[in-house]
């Protein structure tokens, strides 16, 4: 058996070295197996060499597979090993001329931390990680930002707040401006975990401006991520702090002049409802919220009809009763018809979440008062929006309140109307009663 160990390794080792790419490729991917099942003595003494030489190779795509080899490697090394063999191929690799190279290297520089242990960690992948942080290409900025919160969740105790204070945070600073969507997305989307670890002074003198930052960038997916993550923060500084230094950004947002800006806002609320809470949201939101129906662009109305029935969900009935049906009843005799008709649009959404008595004794008598509506596009709302209520109803109300009214609305004057009245009889099954 151990004559064929010997040629099998030949093999091996003739193959790293093979005239064709493809095969030193295959070869480099297998490295890590490899060493997982040999004795540490032909590890060390002639796999690690094989390593070496194929992270040297002049072709990239052997290099780079090479390199994913590496944490196998260490995981069957010890400490002192690692350090006298490994590591200063792995800073080579954080150099190497070849972006895919380095990108391979940042993306397993948390799996590398985990294998070599803290105090390598802080000799060699302090140094690595500022250097990826700072790397020319974006791709692999992005992936070691990615990688920021594991990293320096696992920095050894004694040196954690002194590398991400002097190490991480000047440079994160410098990217929370950069102009690369990909890499400050990814950034947003692990920013906010390093709070737990600096604690609420650090967090507030250094963090917070940083959020604020990014909760006003152009990009949505940026401060969504800001936003997703509000909880790390808020264990830290708390709810109180965290709001008050947020609100003005939120407002600004709610309010701007752009209305994809406005819409990206609306659609982070009930997240944001989530976070804050419902006494703060009450006091400082809900209005907001309101005004969005109201909006002059049919889009963000619309949205803003979705985020009243999201905010239902979450804050449930008795809020709603309190704080919203009356405010969305109100509008049915708003002047402005597209008011009318968004209060409409919520009615159809509310009645899903609403028990029924509140069906049948608020949403019910606003919608019937609006069947006469001089606007023809409202009659026909109505005439939906009673198809809809009708699956809330008991027969009886059903046959007595809305059929009288569906009947009427089969003989308007305008076209639309009387389809979507006979449409809703028939989706009611008050086609006999209508006949009669």
């Amino acid at each position: 058996a151990s004559v064929q160990r010997v040629e099998l390794r030949g093999f091996f080792k003739q193959l790293c070295s093979d005239e064709t790419p493809m095969v030193r490729r295959a070869a480099a991917s297998r490295l890590g197996e490899f060493a997982k099942v040999v004795e540490p003595d032909y590890l060390k003494g002639e796999l690690i060499a094989l390593f070496a030489q194929l992270t040297k190779d002049d072709q990239d795509s052997v290099r780079l597979l090479a390199y994913e080899s590496s944490v196998s490697i260490c995981s069957v090394l010890n400490e002192k090993d690692i350090s006298q063999y490994i590591m200063e191929i792995i800073k080579a690799g954080v150099e190497d001329k070849s972006w895919r190279v380095r990108y391979m290297v940042a993306d397993h520089l948390t799996d590398l931390q985990k294998v070599i242990g803290p105090q390598l960690t802080k000799e060699y992948l302090v140094d690595a990680l500022q250097v990826l942080l700072n790397d020319p290409e974006a791709e692999v900025r992005a992936t070691t930002a990615s990688k920021l919160k594991d990293f320096a969740a696992h920095l050894p105790e004694d040196c954690r707040e002194a590398v991400i204070m002097h190490t991480i945070l000047p440079i994160v600073k410098k990217m929370v401006y950069e102009s690369n969507i990909q890499v400050k997305t990814a950034l947003a989307g692990v920013m906010m975990a390093l709070a737990p670890l600096l604690g609420k002074d650090n967090t507030m003198e250094h963090l917070l401006p940083l959020f604020l930052t990014q909760l006003k960038d152009e990009n949505p997916d940026v401060r969504l991520n800001i936003i997703s993550n509000l909880e790390s923060v808020n264990e830290v500084i708390g709810i109180k702090q965290l709001s008050m230094s947020l609100l003005p950004a939120i407002v600004e947002l709610a309010e701007d002049n752009k209305w994809r800006v406005r819409l990206a806002i609306i659609e982070y609320m009930p997240l944001l409802a989530g976070q804050l809470g419902l006494q703060f949201f009450d006091t400082k939101l809900n209005e907001l919220c309101m005004n969005w129906l109201v909006d002059p662009v049919y889009a963000i109305r619309e949205a803003a009809v979705n985020n009243v029935r999201q905010l239902v969900d979450k804050f449930g009935l008795e809020w709603a009763q309190n704080t919203v049906i009356s405010k969305v009843i109100k509008l049915s005799r708003d002047p402005n018809y597209l008011h009318r008709i968004i209060c409409l649009y919520c009615i159809q959404n509310l009645c899903e979440v609403c028990e029924s008595e509140v069906v049948h004794k608020t949403l019910l008598p606003s919608v019937l008062g609006m069947a006469t509506d001089q606007v023809p596009n409202i009659r026909f709302k109505v005439a939906q929006t009673l198809c809809k209520l009708g699956q809330y109803l008991e027969r009886g109300s059903l046959v007595q309140s809305v059929q009288p009214v569906l009947e009427k609305l089969m003989t308007d004057s305008d076209p639309d109307v009387v389809h979507f009245a006979q449409v809703a009889v028939t989706q009611l099954s008050l086609t006999p009663a209508a006949a009669s």
